[in-house]
């Protein structure tokens, strides 16, 4: 018997194993949202992202792989209540949630209004807890699903030059956990990844066009993760979305309310020089 489960199990990470199962993404557009949608799309999920603003530069790809495309701001939780209920009622059922979406806020205490604290806490934290909320009852119908918090290394390891992004990425571990907890009966499991920095995300992009070094900057942020400076790269969004296929696939069935860090090894501590 164990023979087969693993057999079987294993088969699910096949090209076809997540045959017929609906997915939706935040933060669908760019980075690690969109190579987690292409690669779910391509083990035959049927996807539905979401983001804020949609890109063109996607359209001919996501239409060959089925992919539908929602604007979406989920900091407004009717707009994203219609992204996983419409994706629900499109595809007849739910059984993975990916949020994705999220933004960085650097910033000390005494340079950090309210509206930034909001702007960050609620797309970093509150979106993710209602969208496990209007997800939940979706797959309770189909007796189970997987959830996937996008975190961060900063929710494993806090950081000083960003302490309200950090804040936020460290309850949404806490939450993961919790939300695990309580909906492990319903057989849906909740995880999330924890990234270091990743390269060609929106969020990197941003950081790096402000920097007046590039190939310094980049450096910098190579030189943080043991494992990427042996590689001489940062991590690549491909490699986060492997580890969210992981996580969604039958092959976690008794995976959830962990965190999965993929950073290099930066969150461990301090590096060897």
């Amino acid at each position: 018997m164990l023979d087969e489960f693993v057999e079987r199990t294993i088969g699910n990470m096949s090209s076809n194993g997540l045959q017929d199962r609906v997915a939706v993404i935040t933060g669908g557009a760019r980075g690690i949202g969109r190579e987690t949608a292409r690669l779910l799309a391509e083990h035959g999920a049927r996807v539905t992202i979401g983001d804020l603003t949609l890109d063109p530069a996607n359209d001919e790809t996501f239409e060959q792989l089925g992919i539908r495309q929602q604007a979406c701001d989920v900091r407004d939780l009717d707009s994203l209540r219609d992204l996983i209920d419409g994706a629900a009622n499109a595809g007849g059922r739910l059984d993975i949630l990916v949020n994705n979406a999220g933004i960085v806020m650097v910033g000390q205490v005494h340079e950090i209004e309210e509206a930034d604290w909001d702007r960050c806490l609620d797309t970093n934290l509150k979106a993710a807890f209602f969208g496990v909320k209007y997800a939940v009852p979706h797959m309770q119908k189909v007796g189970g699903g997987a959830i996937v918090n996008t975190a961060s290394n900063a929710g494993i390891l806090p950081r000083a030059h960003d302490p309200v992004y950090s804040t936020s990425k460290l309850a949404l571990t806490g939450m993961t956990r919790s939300l695990a907890l309580c909906h492990g009966p319903d057989k849906i499991r909740i995880n999330a990844v924890c990234p270091g920095p990743v390269c060609d995300t929106a969020i990197m992009n941003a950081d790096l066009a402000t920097q007046t070094d590039r190939e310094a900057a980049v450096k910098q942020f190579i030189h943080a993760s043991p494992i990427a400076r042996a590689h001489g790269r940062m991590i690549t969004p491909e490699e986060v979305a492997q580890s969210i296929l992981y996580l969604v696939s039958d092959v976690a069935t008794m995976v959830t309310g962990t965190m999965i860090a993929i950073d290099g090894g930066k969150s461990l501590g301090v590096p060897p020089e």
